[in-house]
């Protein structure tokens, strides 16, 4: 099987979950003896080709285009179609954000293939893979296959796999060029400024470390508590959707299936139930630790240490221990 891991890069700088998806797809290239190719696209991406050339993969294709400095639905369609008829991969993995949500349909639309989005795993059964993804919020899973001829398109939700999973190679890959055909008459749009969030705004996908709060946190003003825990550990605060609902913390802090999907080294929940629309913005962290006075709380069924008791007790403890270890 031959493999295509189409990454993302801004501005020559990756987007995580790309490396996410490239330890899937190491993984789908191991079960199924396949051969992997990662490809970079946009402009001066050669740095950015040689780091990647780094990683286990079998080949690196440099897509680039002065049209491609810029992202665009039309211009990334159009070049990966041809890079795409270079390669003929059996399979095209991507990861599942909002630049990808916004191609990727096209993409396989433009080539007459389906696409599954969105997946939180796959199996590989009797030389055939499935794709899993979750439904109705999480509440239920779906087994998805593919039917009829290759090229087939899938997306892998961040958070699926861990990005530091990703295997490095024992020698560089080959960095090949890909030149594509492009004219400024085949993009229908025209790219404004990178959209940013006000400066309050956080990305939570990037933190290392997250203190999170639930509705065991009684009052706003009982927030600085666990922000202070965060803090002393190196880490950013969030919290669950009732949290933001309240307005005791901006919505930016919210993790979930209507917030933010993280996958940090470390998760403490403080007074979190456990809602299934919470667990699935959570449930890649590497690890979980739990806090709560409800022993039958959900948030212990995918935590990986709990503690039954009051987080009012708990927290200034950890806080106190943590600044006399900051004090030494």
């Amino acid at each position: 099987m031959n493999i295509l891991l189409i990454t993302e890069q801004r501005e020559g700088k990756w987007n995580k979950t790309s490396f996410e998806t490239l330890a899937a797809a190491q993984q789908i290239a191991n079960e199924t003896k396949g051969r992997l190719i990662a490809a970079v696209i946009g402009k001066g991406g050669a740095a950015l080709a040689g780091e990647l050339a780094e990683k286990k993969l079998d080949e690196v294709l440099l897509v680039e285009h002065d049209l491609l400095a810029a992202y665009t639905p039309d211009g990334y369609t159009l070049a990966l179609q041809q890079a795409i008829a270079q390669v003929k991969p059996d399979l095209v993995l991507l990861p599942h954000t909002y630049q990808v949500r916004d191609f990727a349909p096209k993409l396989a639309a433009s080539l007459g293939k389906g696409m599954i989005g969105d997946c939180v795993a796959y199996r590989h059964e009797n030389g055939k893979l499935t794709f899993v993804r979750q439904m109705f919020q999480g509440k239920t899973v779906a087994d998805v296959v593919f039917e009829g001829a290759p090229p087939w398109f899938a997306t892998f939700q961040a958070g699926a796999f861990r990005a530091d999973l990703a295997a490095q190679g024992e020698a560089k890959a080959p960095v090949t060029p890909v030149p594509v055909e492009l004219n400024a008459g085949q993009i229908r749009t025209k790219p404004l400024e990178i959209f940013r969030e006000a400066k309050q705004a956080v990305d939570l996908t990037q933190a290392p470390i997250l203190v999170s709060v639930g509705r065991g946190i009684k009052a706003p003003e009982n927030i600085p508590m666990a922000e202070k825990l965060a803090r002393l550990l190196g880490g950013e605060l969030a919290a669950s959707r009732p949290i933001c609902d309240e307005g005791w913390l901006p919505m930016d802090r919210q993790i979930g299936s209507s917030g933010q999907t993280v996958a940090p080294k470390l998760y403490l929940a403080l007074g979190i139930s456990g809602a299934i629309q919470h667990v699935v913005g959570m449930k890649g962290s590497r690890t979980i630790v739990a806090v709560n006075k409800d022993q039958n709380a959900p948030i212990f069924e995918v935590a990986d240490y709990g503690i039954v008791g009051d987080l009012f007790e708990i927290v200034p403890v950890l806080i106190e221990e943590l600044e006399k270890t900051k004090s030494t």
